[in-house]
């Protein structure tokens, strides 16, 4: 099964902003209960769907630049990010359906 990549404020512009796939960021903690809640279920998804949308998770605690760039102030914060821009937020642990939903038309 595919884990989610991990990207740092260093690594974000080439991983994230210039990639060429539609990139799902997965802002979280360590000390965050949803955020270890939904980490398996983006797992899952990643490996269903990872030709279309690949995952990639940022430690908020260690990487405060992006964070604070994106005005992350609640997590898990999932953005969607095509050609550089946000095209979709979704906040809150979610179970994999509503994931699902809310991410259809990056994954179908």
């Amino acid at each position: 099964m595919s884990t989610a990549k991990s990207v740092t404020d260093a690594s974000f512009q080439q991983d994230v902003l210039d990639s060429e796939k539609t990139v799902l960021v997965d802002f979280w903690a360590e000390w965050c209960g949803p955020c270890r809640a939904v980490a398996p279920i983006l797992d899952q998804i990643a490996a269903e769907h990872g030709d279309k949308l690949e995952i990639v998770k940022l430690n908020v605690d260690e990487n405060p630049q992006t964070a604070y760039k994106y005005q992350i102030t609640s997590i898990p914060a999932l953005k969607v990010y095509q050609g550089g821009e946000v095209v979709k937020t979704v906040i809150g642990a979610k179970p994999k359906p509503a994931l699902e939903a809310d991410l259809a038309a990056y994954i179908s």
